[in-house]
């Protein structure tokens, strides 16, 4: 099984035009399009050189954490990762 397009977020919602808006909802929606790590922390550093909310920061750290935690580890098969998208 191919893994998940995870960068077409940064191309469609690049961290300026995401992160500009203080709709939560949008903001929600946004993280909820991450699917690896390294997108998440490029959005973090952006929010950490420009308006460093905290709740911006706890969302895109639960959801780095949620990746983190769905990534296959040995003995745990791939469709059980996917099951939760």
């Amino acid at each position: 099984m191919s893994e998940r397009p995870s960068r077409p977020i940064l191309e469609a919602l690049p961290p300026a035009t995401l992160l500009e808006t203080n709709n939560r909802r949008l903001i929600r929606g946004g993280v909820t399009c991450m699917h690896d790590v390294e997108t998440v922390r490029e959005y973090v550093g952006y929010e950490n050189r420009h308006q460093c909310r905290r709740w911006v920061l706890r969302m895109l750290a639960d959801r780095a954490t949620t990746l983190r935690e769905s990534t296959p580890d040995e003995g745990t098969s791939e469709s059980q990762t996917h099951s939760l998208y």
